[in-house]
Formats: C-alpha cells, sequence, structure tokens
C-alpha cells in the first residue's frame, strides 16, 4: 500500500496548507544542519593555521573551493531535483556534508583540507539547491517569502551553534569539533530528506495576480540564451562578493581592526566583539531573506533589490568608517549581513517568476552559480590588503559594486525583464487561442 506522502505526491487533488508548510519546514531544517559549513569556517581558520602554518590565505583557498563546488554543480544537482525529486539528491548531499567535515577533521596537508572543502561543497550544493528550487515549487502564490524562509535556515542556521563551536575549538581542538559537528549534522539531513517531495500538477495554487509571472516554462538551454539571465548572473556576483568576503575575512577584519577580543555587552549578553558579531551576523543574515522575499511579493523584486543593495553599499562604508569601534563594530557587521543575505531569496524567486517553476530547481541553480563566480574574488581580499596595507581597498571597491547593483535592478533588469515576460506570456496566449480556434 502506497504511504499517504506518496499518495499526495502522486495525487492532481490541491495539497493542502499543513503538507505544503511541512515541506517548506523540511527543507528549512536541512538548511539549518549545513549553514556551519560556509558561516563556521572563520572560526577555524586561525586555528589551522595555528597548528600547521599554511598561511591564511593558502587556507581560505579551501573556502573557495568550497563554494565553488557549492554553486558550479548545482544546475546539474537541480536538473537531478526536476526529473527524479528531492528526496535522494537531499540524502545523498547530506551524507557528503557529514563526510567532508570528517575529513576537513583529519586534513594535515592543504590537498587534504582542498579535497575535503570539495567534498562538502558537493554535498552542500545538493542539498541547497534542492531545498530551495522545491520551496519555489511548492509556494507560487508567496515565492519571495518561502524562498526567503528556506534561505533563511542556511543564513541564520549557524547562529546557535556558533558559540559552541567556538567553546569546544577552545577546549578539545578543532578536529574533535569537525568531527562531531559533521557526523551530527550529516546524519540530521540525511533522516529529513526522506520526507520531501515535489508537487504534482494541480497540488498548488496560482500565483497572485499582481506578481509579473512568466506562463511559460523555460528548459535551462533556453534560459542561458536570454540576455536578462545574464543580467540578473552579474547582479548576483556583485552583490555576493562583498558579502563572501565579509563572511570569509570577517576574523582577520576584527584582528587588524583590534576589536576581536573586545568584550562588547548588548542586549544584556556579554561576549567579544567577533564572536557577538558572529551570533548577531546570523540571525539578522536569515532573518533578511524571509523578510525581503516578503516584501518582494508586495511590491516587487527590482524596487526590493534597489532598496536593499543601497543599504548593503551604504553599510560596508560605514562598516570600513567605524568599525574600529567594538560596539560598532558588531552593529554595522550586523547591517551588513541584514542587507546581503536577501539575494538568497530575491535572486531565486525572481528567476522562477521569469522562466516558470517546472524547471526551477535546475534554473535556479544556474543562477546560483553566480555565488562561485564571486567566490574567485575571496583570496583576491587578502591580496588587495597585504598590497594596500589595510582594508580600505577592499571596502570601497565592495561599496561600490553593490551600489552598481542597485542601479542596475531599478534601470536595466526591471523594463528588461517586464518585456521578456510580456513577450512570452502572449506567445503562450496566441498558440492556446491557435489550438483553440
Amino acid at each position: 500500500m502506497a504511504s499517504l506522502a506518496e499518495s499526495v505526491e502522486s495525487s492532481s487533488a490541491p495539497a493542502s496548507q499543513t503538507y505544503r508548510w511541512m515541506q517548506l519546514l523540511g527543507g528549512i531544517a536541512c538548511m539549518v544542519m549545513i549553514a556551519n559549513l560556509q558561516y563556521g569556517w572563520t572560526l577555524f581558520v586561525g586555528p589551522i593555521d595555528g597548528k600547521y602554518q599554511w598561511g591564511r590565505t593558502s587556507i581560505q583557498v579551501a573556502f573557495t573551493i568550497f563554494v565553488l563546488f557549492e554553486t558550479w554543480l548545482v544546475p546539474i544537482e537541480g536538473y537531478l531535483v526536476d526529473r527524479f525529486g528531492p528526496r535522494p539528491v537531499v540524502f545523498w548531499g547530506g551524507l557528503l556534508c557529514g563526510i567532508g567535515w570528517v575529513l576537513n577533521s583529519m586534513a594535515d596537508s592543504l590537498a587534504f583540507l582542498y579535497f575535503a572543502a570539495a567534498v562538502s561543497g558537493i554535498g552542500a550544493g545538493a542539498v541547497y539547491g534542492t531545498c530551495v528550487g522545491n520551496a519555489l515549487k511548492w509556494f507560487p502564490d508567496r515565492r519571495g517569502l518561502a524562498a526567503g524562509l528556506t534561505a533563511a535556515g542556511f543564513g541564520a542556521g549557524s547562529a546557535l551553534t556558533i558559540v559552541p563551536i567556538a567553546a569546544m575549538i577552545k577546549a578539545s581542538g578543532y578536529e574533535q569539533t569537525f568531527l562531531y559537528f559533521g557526523i551530527g549534522q550529516g546524519v540530521i539531513v540525511m533522516v529529513v530528506a526522506l520526507m520531501l517531495r515535489s508537487p504534482a500538477k494541480g497540488q498548488v495554487p496560482a500565483p497572485l495576480a499582481r506578481a509579473a509571472q512568466s506562463l511559460r516554462d523555460l528548459r535551462p538551454a533556453e534560459v542561458a540564451r536570454q540576455p536578462v539571465f545574464w543580467l540578473m548572473y552579474l547582479m548576483f556576483v556583485l552583490v555576493a562578493a562583498g558579502g563572501l568576503m565579509a563572511t570569509a575575512q570577517l576574523g582577520p577584519i576584527a584582528r587588524d581592526f583590534k576589536v576581536g577580543d573586545v568584550p562588547v555587552s548588548l542586549l544584556g549578553l556579554t561576549l567579544p566583539a567577533l564572536t557577538f558579531a558572529l551570533a548577531i551576523d546570523r540571525v539578522l543574515n536569515g532573518l533578511t531573506r524571509p523578510f525581503f522575499g516578503w516584501v518582494s511579493d508586495r511590491i516587487g523584486r527590482e524596487l526590493t533589490m534597489l532598496i536593499a543593495f543601497t543599504l548593503e553599499s551604504a553599510g560596508i562604508l560605514a562598516l570600513y568608517v567605524f568599525g574600529s569601534d567594538p560596539i560598532l563594530f558588531v552593529i554595522l557587521t550586523g547591517l551588513v549581513f541584514f542587507a546581503w543575505g536577501e539575494i538568497y531569496s530575491l535572486f531565486p524567486s525572481t528567476c522562477t517568476d521569469t522562466f516558470g517553476s517546472r524547471y526551477a530547481a535546475a534554473n535556479a541553480g544556474m543562477l546560483y552559480t553566480a555565488k562561485g563566480t564571486a567566490a574567485l574574488l575571496v583570496p583576491l581580499a587578502n591580496v588587495l590588503a597585504t598590497a594596500s596595507g589595510g582594508w580600505e581597498t577592499v571596502f570601497i571597491l565592495a561599496c561600490l559594486m553593490n551600489a552598481a547593483a542597485a542601479i542596475l535592478a531599478w534601470f536595466a533588469l526591471r523594463p528588461l525583464r517586464r518585456g521578456f515576460i510580456e513577450r512570452q506570456n502572449a506567445s503562450v496566449q496566441a498558440t492556446a487561442a491557435g489550438g483553440a480556434g
């Protein structure tokens, strides 16, 4: 006898709100479990360098490799999701995430560390791309919010574990921390994966009338030929690069600003500035995704991008100017992450609105590779900081990139995307009218 979940999946009857939210919450849980692979990395850089003296720049190459494998394989993983469903892709992704951190605990050479980063990246990409793609399919009526809530699991998922990880590294060493957290996170993802399904035709409601969405489902090969896709890709790279630099380099920046170990008291808590900043950043970086996703469902994707990217540009500049004050360092890094994390809800929802939901996982996965392209700039931050004797060049560059993306969102993406959707919908309606005649 088929299980209830299998019956729901194969049925064309509308799925209940409860079932849709179960699917969304399952994806969020998986995202929470893989968040430390990216957002907890900065805590391990110093201890690894202290043990092996490989140099921070060489160690950060592992972070770049992780992000490249996490992002550039997502289109393939998205294709597998669109064809076979989310369950097997997330299951094997969770297994690889666990194996990657176990390998990190044993890495005694840079080559070994880089290999472990690649394994972790493949696993994280499989989980991330699948969960976001599934959310986009289950919630065409609240696409920005659903994508934002799912991405929030990744952005804020490490908030509760930053302090335990830092404490365990100090007490037991980074090797044991990699080992135990890796096994625990991987197992939970594999268990949750068993409940995930893709919606069948007719199971989800129609999109909101106010949302500009295409009536045609474009395959990835077609999407790759559209200028509007490459404009979104460029904007994604511009905004993602600054945020990734901050994520990977926050520890070294705090050290050079001489604020990392300074106690800061806020919200009734007292923690070292760097630890406090990382914890607050994870919360705000998570909250921003559903918040701006919800906003974009109501005022439009491009206007939301204009507001958020402008705020990010101002926040980065303020962090450079005032970041040497421990309290302002904590507050301003929170602002930077709040204005950065929304790209992981705005771009997937905009992509699916533009190119249709049938191939949402693969198409959003292609766009997500922009994060991998942006990751190539992360080691450059160290080079620029060393060459200029400080972080000024890095901050100014990140500020200008976000300002450029804000301008492009309103003056280039908005008219180009509207025209594209109108042409696609007119073609579909003309075909339907011809068939009826």
